[in-house]
């Protein structure tokens, strides 16, 4: 495997870690703190609930992606 395919993987393994610790700490803080400190609506923590859903499928399919690019590169 050559060096620009190792770094490639490792970028785009730290960009899924990125991906999931934001997205954790946004959710908390928006459905703990910011929300209600602002008085919202309950139904605006389900909003808040599919932002963070779509974060983590996006991390996911991104996972699948960097695991299929270590599968070709051991080939």
């Amino acid at each position: 495997m050559n060096n620009d395919k190792e770094q490639a993987m490792a970028r785009k393994g730290r960009h899924i870690g990125i991906v999931i610790a934001v997205t954790m700490l946004l959710w908390l803080a928006m459905t703990l703190f910011i929300g209600p400190a602002l008085e919202l609506p309950g139904r605006y923590a389900l909003l808040f609930d599919f932002a963070a859903l779509a974060g983590f499928i996006y991390a996911g399919v991104n996972i699948f992606q960097l695991w299929r690019m270590r599968q070709d590169s051991q080939r």
